[in-house]
């Protein structure tokens, strides 16, 4: 059976925890320094602490050190992962190949998506040099996505919720280009975000202030079967920029969805222990997002952009029906709140919002009256009732344990037998006395032991194996219940067994025997590595010498496709097609520059 994880993200130890808690397998989390998400670091005590916690349920803790590093910080960088080992860290996601010629603990390493993963060439590459997990690229069709896997054994890591990056991961460098903050150092300024006019070569403007590199947020919820099928392993969830509240609502509807394609499944198994409660209904449409698209998944898609907006829409409500004076109504049975945010497109496209002060029946009275009129679509972007359950107790894990309770020569002794089949026993010396009352008396015993309360473990199932019906006081089967309990806790904390790296020496070739500025290479150790792999020209990385007039941003996303302007559409009018295009904000242009045999789009700074 093949092991499936759902992996969550951590902004920091709150949403770690609430991530295990809410039914993650694993979580990944940036370190103190060096992640892709420079404003997501985390202390190594931290991770030790949540590392300590996730281990209880089997679940395991990925330290994210995926930034490209220069040469003055690699002996930084190589005392930062042995802490980060010795903290009980199960793997690193990393991005510089210079991190595997330092002298390293057998940590496992995982490829990030920052490393291009987008051929079966690299994936067997990073197979072949021991890594023992690699995130592929978000642009992958299914179709692709199982080549990788008929070809590749090392398991495979999707991700498949959250904020898309438009260009393919690692290969763009505006930011740094534009303000000097590197996407692949984690600094990312989000120039993709921004507003901009689309203007020909004749400067005409085709389209104006518009979000034209903003692409909508990653559901591939309803594909998860597909996608094991395919040969994922690790389903990711984006947002290690995000709130607890965030990472707690998605959690949960990933792992009610998950749960449901592998109940009864012969051929895969969920790879941590314990199951979920939640006390709220989990519901992605009341968390941030931009609108959903399954991106490649099935191939080109119009439907990915967000061209209006990047900020959160959240769930439709329906439309105005009537307005008065300081309130308006909506046609929609979904409950409004007191507090809840609501929003809604206006006329020059961009998203406007406003705050409910109170609601009375079916009226909405809002803080300011916004200028709308009937007809136009309310959205809810911040549902203040859910916020509240969230704010409180949403779930429970616990890992399911059977008793059996029996009696020895001089007392009775207490065995407690877990999902993993961690088993622990405990015995005492007590008087038998036989019970007046028999059927009250084994009532009792087992409602005594039952009370595991606020351990992690729930009693899934008692046996009693006595020769009669004993009076046993409650304090004692208190006291066992007690004990078994810690022994338990003593018993796993040893279970969780860490993937071992072996050395790898290999000197197999890299896919390619060249390396330009793409290739990230920004200190010695990763030439070193390189070459060692056969790769005879490494230029240095756009970080450390600026190239000129070169793309800064690789993506499929094509706006010729996206405005009816390709010429492989049968319905595109070809004595229509503008010659060039560019996009502008401000004073900013960009060129636009179309591969059509790839169906690639790149972005490149005229000055």
């Amino acid at each position: 059976m093949r092991s499936i994880e759902l992996l969550s993200p951590a902004k920091n130890i709150e949403c770690g925890l609430a991530a295990i808690n809410h039914g993650a397998d694993a979580v990944y989390i940036g370190a103190s320094k060096f992640g892709a998400r420079s404003a997501a670091g985390n202390s190594v005590a931290d991770i030790e602490q949540l590392a300590a916690y996730a281990h209880k349920f089997n679940a395991r803790v990925y330290a994210a050190v995926n930034t490209i590093l220069f040469d003055k910080e690699l002996d930084e960088v190589q005392k930062l992962i042995w802490q980060l080992y010795e903290a009980g860290a199960d793997a690193l996601i990393i991005q510089d190949m210079g991190i595997l010629q330092m002298d390293l603990p057998p940590i496992a390493l995982h490829a990030s998506t920052q490393t291009d993963n987008r051929t079966v060439e690299k994936v067997r590459f990073f197979e072949q040099a021991g890594f023992s997990q690699v995130v592929l690229a978000r642009e992958l069709s299914l179709a692709q996505i199982n080549e990788i896997a008929t070809h590749a054994t090392v398991p495979l890591e999707c991700f498949v919720h959250g904020a898309l990056c438009v260009s393919y991961s690692g290969q763009c460098y505006i930011s740094q280009a534009l303000c000097g903050r590197s996407a692949n150092r984690g600094e990312c300024a989000q120039y993709c975000r921004l507003p901009y006019d689309l203007v020909d070569s004749d400067g005409n403007v085709l389209m104006k202030n518009k979000h034209l590199l903003s692409l909508k947020d990653l559901n591939l919820s309803d594909y998860l079967a597909d996608l094991l099928e395919a040969g994922v392993s690790s389903f990711k969830i984006e947002g290690r920029l995000k709130e607890a509240d965030y990472v707690k609502n998605i959690t949960a509807y990933y792992r009610q969805r998950l749960d449901a394609v592998l109940e009864g499944s012969y051929q895969y198994k969920k790879s941590s222990s314990g199951s979920t409660t939640f006390f709220f209904t989990p519901n992605p449409e009341k968390s941030f997002h931009r609108g959903s698209t399954s991106y490649f998944l099935h191939g080109r898609d119009k439907d990915i952009a967000s061209f209006d907006t990047p900020k959160s829409v959240g769930e439709r409500i329906g439309k105005v029906t009537d307005m008065g004076k300081n309130y308006f109504y909506v046609g929609t049975k979904l409950p409004i709140h007191n507090g809840d945010g609501l929003c809604y497109v206006m006329p020059s496209g961009e998203l406007a919002g406003f705050r409910v002060n109170r609601v009375d029946e079916t009226r909405i009275y809002p803080l300011e009256m916004p200028r709308f009129k009937k007809g136009t679509e309310i959205f809810r972007n911040l549902d203040s009732e859910f916020e509240k359950l969230l704010g409180k107790k949403s779930s429970e894990r616990k890992i399911g344990v059977s008793l059996q309770f029996t009696e020895t020569e001089t007392g009775f002794k207490l065995q407690a037998t877990d999902e993993d089949n961690c088993l622990a026993e405990l015995e005492i010396t007590a008087n038998k006395e036989r019970a007046n009352n028999k059927e009250q008396a084994l009532d009792n015993i087992k409602a005594q032991l039952s009370k595991f309360g606020n351990s992690d473990f729930t009693v899934t199932g008692i046996e009693l194996s006595l020769s009669e019906a004993f009076f046993i006081p409650s304090s004692i089967l208190s006291e066992m219940r007690r004990g078994i309990i810690t022994e338990l806790d003593r018993l796993r904390s040893s279970l969780h067994q860490r993937m071992v790296r072996e050395k790898n020496t290999s000197t197999h070739p890299y896919p390619v025997s060249s390396l330009s500025y793409l290739g990230n290479v920004s200190n010695h150790l990763a030439e070193e590595f390189y070459r060692l792999h056969g790769v005879e020209e490494i230029a240095p990385a756009f970080e450390q010498e600026s190239t000129q007039d070169v793309p800064l941003m690789f993506t499929k996303h094509c706006l010729k496709y996206q405005l009816g302007f390709c010429a492989k559409e049968e319905n595109c009018d070809k004595s229509n097609i503008p010659f060039a295009l560019s996009l502008k904000y401000k004073e900013t242009l960009l060129a636009l520059k179309f591969d059509c045999a790839k169906c690639e789009m790149e972005v490149l700074y005229k000055k």
